[in-house]
């Protein structure tokens, strides 16, 4: 498992898929909080390589773009637009991911079912995420470019994955550490203090272990092996996985158009996951 993409790629989704669940326990503390601990949290799953953290400098900064930066954009388009248009626009990255593959990784070529796919996953994602709702305003404009910027920014890093040197994946301990403390220094700079309670720590250190630190390391792997036309189709799944575990915790409940967001997301996964039959699947290390 730990050399197929596509196990990989779903492990971090099924990860990511329990972020809002988690969240909602830390509802109350500042997002930069949350996310300044977590990813310092997620640093020590490689910890005890800590030798492996030792890559070249754009290298570290091309962790630090992709884990820092799209947090980073992301709350503030939080801050300046409202949440369900600005998640929504954050879903485009997994389209991105589709959409860019030709221009950030050579040798890769856009099938028109990988672009129908994208954009049936995208659809299917902005039900669920507006549950079909969706207001656009010309004031909140500032926060919807911010939204779409954190796409751009984890969609190109995703895709840089795969072109960067070869690092050990154990490297993202020193990202995840490294935009951990940046973001610890925005909740200095931006937010109230808060001391979390203890229920709190206890969810921040699952976050950190999950969806904001054990993700990073499964997905790094994933893009570096796998086609990314593949995985940003499959990527949609995670909003979906989110809300069906919502439902199942008692904090959130499915809409009559969730059926149909179910049906269009598994299709798009299924037409953008399907392998070419004329060459075979792209390998990048």
């Amino acid at each position: 498992m730990l050399n197929k993409p596509i196990p990989l790629a779903i492990g971090a989704i099924l990860l990511w898929a329990s972020l809002a669940t988690l969240g909602a326990l830390t509802r109350s503390l500042p997002p930069f909080l949350i996310v300044g601990v977590s990813l310092c949290v997620g640093s020590l799953l490689s910890i005890h390589r800590v030798r492996d953290w030792k890559v070249p400098p754009l290298t570290l900064l091309a962790g630090i773009y992709g884990l820092f930066g799209y947090h980073f954009l992301l709350f503030f388009a939080f801050r300046l637009a409202p949440a369900l248009e600005a998640n929504l626009l954050n879903y485009l990255w997994p389209l991105l991911i589709v959409m860019l593959s030709p221009l950030l990784r050579p040798g890769t070529r856009l099938m028109r079912r990988h672009i129908i796919g994208g954009i049936l996953g995208f659809i299917g994602a902005g039900l669920i995420v507006t549950g079909g709702k969706l207001a656009l305003s010309q004031q909140y404009l500032p926060g919807y470019l911010l939204a779409i910027s954190a796409a751009v920014v984890w969609s190109t890093f995703s895709l840089l994955l795969g072109r960067l040197p070869a690092f050990s994946g154990s490297a993202m301990g020193g990202f995840c550490l490294a935009s951990g403390l940046l973001s610890l220094l925005c909740h200095a700079l931006f937010e109230p203090a808060a001391q979390p309670s203890a229920a709190q720590w206890a969810t921040l250190i699952l976050l950190g272990l999950g969806p904001m630190g054990g993700a990073f390391f499964l997905w790094e792997r994933a893009l570096r092996l796998g086609d990314p036309r593949q995985i940003g189709s499959l990527s949609y799944a995670t909003p979906l996985l989110s809300t069906l575990l919502l439902t199942a915790s008692g904090q959130g409940a499915l809409n009559p158009l969730a059926a149909v967001a179910i049906l269009l997301i598994l299709g798009g996964a299924l037409l953008g996951t399907l392998p070419d039959r004329r060459a075979p699947q792209v390998q990048t290390q």
